[in-house]
């Protein structure tokens, strides 16, 4: 007689990713007591991970910053194998990278706070927001931010209105390029790898005369993974006209070509940046309406550049900053979406239902910000700004109209034609923001800081928000830190929220009032041991006047409100000199109020493992293991929960061979995981699921990279 318990492939999966991590730390460990205690104990060195300047806008250390913060460095990203700003974003505690159907875009899920489009996370540039007007993201064609030219990347998670203004929301995200300091010298690099990705790169950074400077170039290509949908939307038309006219089972679009540049010129106190960043060949993923296109491409281009003088001394107690930045974005159709394939609607569209809505968008930002330090035990921030948003202009071509609830029918001989700009999905806008904040950080008592601040944002369009926020820091001990947080933020309402016209599926509505959340924190960092250190934050937070759609035809209303809780814990351990184990475990529970239902889509559990070995001098293997799970659906969706899924990555590179050539290969979803992120459940749609089974993740991949540094 036998007995045998059944285990899942996800379980089986996990269970592997422990084991080879559990096996990476026994062999080292072996191998490190072979090496003997002459080890130099900088073997891994993961560079400066001690100061954060997001928290107050001043550089600050991580443990006593008034807010939950995470540093990645250029070391730990090389560690890690890191190729794309998304795959160091997982490894964030209480942040998980999930997708958007259009384009695969990523939506950097922050503590259980899910939308279509995510633009409740603030992503910025060198502290300027990389925010497009028409949709509040990081634009509707992102395509990847590859990582060579960065420096670091400091994380906020939790509320920044009261500093950053709008979409400082669940969190915030500072990308730091690389200076002239950075580099030191020349580096070209190339990579190649699974999915026909090819990318090659050059950085220099020294001195030229009396300038400090940094260049950047990179091109790059990538066909993109090629996973199988098995059902669209044009599926379930199929069933309804009795056609076939559905590309599913067929796999998603993710391919694209991509131009990064950038040049960083400082002078004393002035310093200038500037970038131009391409994507074109964009592929749809999924689809941009949810039925697979093999045909339409995007391109997006991006010019940046910023001018700051900083630290001038007006007086023994004030300093000033002034910056000024200026940021266009443009995302066209040169081949047109085919929103459905040829035969959609019954054959009414024999070429497909073809579109292009096309964008471009300038801003404009400037800001001074005053330090005064004449008041005993405080340090206070004044800050003024101007922002003039323009989106200054809208193009469609279509083959189509529609027509209330009708299908959609053809233009006369199914001609692509141009839509007068009245006509068409959207006029241009033209948004102004001024506002005005105040920060206090005061040393109130030994070992005890208060800050407190708030800010008022006078928006053009829709109004005026105010945002404060106050933070208790109190060292108990030398090895002890807590924390007190509260904050309240706000998100604007899109362009496309705003003033969707012309469309009687989807409508804007120019009354909407921001988003607006409030959230309190408690944290804890403690120092163990020299060797081991623990970080726990927890959390509650109640969002109110949620902007989402109603109605029909459906409109854009604040009609959402949602309250979540949860904790987030950290701990790095250094079993050797040339050993560090760190990972970190999430949780959070987020419920829709009008239902009392979990608000689904982010995962309730997120488990993060790294272990970092360097060994024969200068050989460093990374592995790295990645949980998602417990996953719900939206209030309404009767689909089974979301699948879990683990997955491992391995690194082995080399480190600064005396050479100046060294070599890094990568294994990424090491066993090959059936990973998904769901699709979306619309309840005001006719249809409500448009892809069933979800949308399928990159399977195993594998990328060697060659640099050479003089």
């Amino acid at each position: 007689m036998s007995c045998f318990v059944p285990v899942s492939r996800g379980f089986v999966r996990r269970t592997a990713s422990v084991l080879v991590l559990c096996t990476m730390a026994v062999l080292s460990h072996v191998h490190a007591q072979a090496i003997g205690e002459e080890e130099d104990p900088s073997l891994l060195a993961y560079g400066d991970k001690s100061t954060v300047s997001i928290a107050t806008g001043s550089e600050q250390s991580l443990r006593r910053a008034p807010a939950v913060a995470t540093v990645i460095t250029a070391q730990d990203i090389a560690a890690m194998g890191a190729t794309d700003l998304d795959e160091v974003l997982e490894s964030v505690p209480g942040i998980h990278v999930s997708r958007n159907v259009q384009g695969y875009n990523p939506l950097y899920v922050i503590r259980g706070i899910y939308s279509e489009f995510n633009p409740q996370t603030l992503v910025l540039q060198n502290g300027v927001p990389m925010t497009m007007l028409f949709i509040g993201n990081r634009g509707n064609a992102w395509a990847g931010l590859p990582l060579e030219n960065v420096a670091r990347i400091e994380v906020i998670r939790g509320p920044g209105s009261a500093l950053y203004g709008a979409d400082a929301y669940s969190g915030v995200i500072n990308i730091i390029t690389k200076s002239s300091a950075d580099v030191a010298g020349a580096e070209f690099g190339m990579r190649a790898g699974s999915f026909q990705t090819k990318d090659a790169w050059g950085l220099y950074g020294g001195k030229l005369g009396p300038l400090d400077v940094a260049a950047y170039l990179r091109l790059g290509s990538t066909d993109g993974f090629k996973r199988t949908v098995e059902s669209d939307a044009q599926s379930i038309l199929d069933a309804a006209y009795s056609t076939h006219a559905s590309r599913a089972p067929g796999p998603v679009n993710t391919g694209h070509d991509a131009l990064d540049s950038s040049i960083d010129l400082g002078y004393k106190k002035l310093r200038l940046r500037a970038g131009y960043r391409v994507r074109d060949e964009i592929g749809l993923g999924g689809g941009a309406a949810s039925a697979l296109d093999p045909v339409g491409k995007g391109r997006t281009e991006r010019f940046n550049a910023d001018l700051s003088w900083n630290d001038i001394e007006l007086n023994k107690d004030w300093t000033l900053n002034l910056t000024g930045s200026y940021f266009t974005y443009a995302t066209t159709y040169p081949t047109p979406l085919q929103l459905y394939p040829p035969g959609a609607w019954g054959g009414a569209f024999p070429d497909g239902m073809l579109g292009a809505p096309n964008t471009w968008e300038r801003q404009w930002r400037g800001s001074a910000v005053a330090s005064y330090a004449g008041l005993a035990r405080h340090h206070m921030r004044f800050g003024v700004g101007l922002d003039d948003l323009n989106l200054y202009r809208t193009q469609e071509f279509k083959n189509f109209i529609l027509s209330g609830s009708a299908a959609p029918a053809p233009i006369a001989g199914g001609a692509l034609i141009e839509s007068p700009v009245d006509q068409s999905f959207l006029t241009p806008h033209r948004r102004k923001v001024r506002y005005a904040y105040v920060q206090d950080e005061w040393n109130m008592a030994r070992d005890w800081v208060l800050t407190t601040g708030i800010r008022r944002d006078d928006y053009s369009d829709f109004g005026v928000t105010t945002n404060p926020r106050v933070a208790l820091v109190w060292d108990a001990s030398l090895d002890l830190t807590a924390k007190l947080l509260y904050g309240r933020a706000f998100r604007a309402p899109a362009f496309t929220e705003l003033y969707s016209v012309n469309n009687p599926v989807l409508r804007g509505n120019p009354d909407l009032n921001p988003e607006i959340i409030d959230t309190l924190e408690t944290a804890f960092s403690w120092q163990a041991r020299p060797d081991t250190q623990f970080q726990l934050s927890l959390f509650r937070y109640k969002m109110k006047d949620i902007i989402r759609t109603s109605g029909s035809p459906a409109t854009w209303n604040n009609v959402g409100s949602q309250h979540g809780q949860g904790f987030e814990l950290e701990a790095t351990h250094d079993l050797r000199r040339n050993l560090r184990l760190a990972g970190n475990y999430a949780y959070q529970r987020s419920v829709d109020e009008t239902s009392g239902q979990d608000a689904g889509y982010a995962p309730h559990h997120h488990l993060f493992g790294r272990l970092d070995w360097r060994f024969a001098g200068s050989l460093l293997l990374s592995g790295q293991a990645n949980w998602v799970a417990a996953r719900h659906r939206a209030p309404g969706d009767t689909r089974p929960p979301i699948s879990d899924y683990a997955t491992m990555d391995l690194t082995l590179r080399t480190l600064r061979h005396k050479s100046g050539w060294d070599v890094a290969v990568s294994v990424r979803n090491l066993f090959d995981a059936d990973a998904r992120e769901p699709s979306l459940y619309s309840p005001d749609s006719p249809v409500k699921v448009l892809i069933p089974n979800d949308l399928p993740m990159p399977g195993r991949s594998l990328y060697v990279q060659l640099t050479y540094s003089m």
